[in-house]
């Protein structure tokens, strides 16, 4: 699954840095997670660096994009040839 930022963000500015694939970023009213780019940091972490980082606990496993682990990988691996 994608990650998925909830209403309770604080919007502190810690996760956006932290994420390899540039899938976070400043929306209307809180940080949001691009769906397509969001690995949860599979290829490049073990741990979702969002999610270590964040002080409140507000991102989440987003029910609406689930995929597998081989599926994270997959959509990792397409998105290095992309930036390739």
């Amino acid at each position: 699954m994608s990650l998925l930022i909830t209403d309770e963000c604080i919007n502190c500015d810690v996760c956006e840095p932290e994420c390899p694939n540039g899938a976070i970023t400043q929306g209307e009213e809180i940080y949001q997670i691009n769906a397509e780019l969001c690995t949860e940091c599979v290829g490049h972490y073990e741990t979702s660096q969002c999610v270590d980082v964040c002080p409140v606990d507000c991102i989440i496993l987003d029910p609406n994009h689930p995929e597998t682990k081989a599926q994270l990988q997959l959509k990792y691996q397409a998105l290095i040839r992309q930036t390739a």
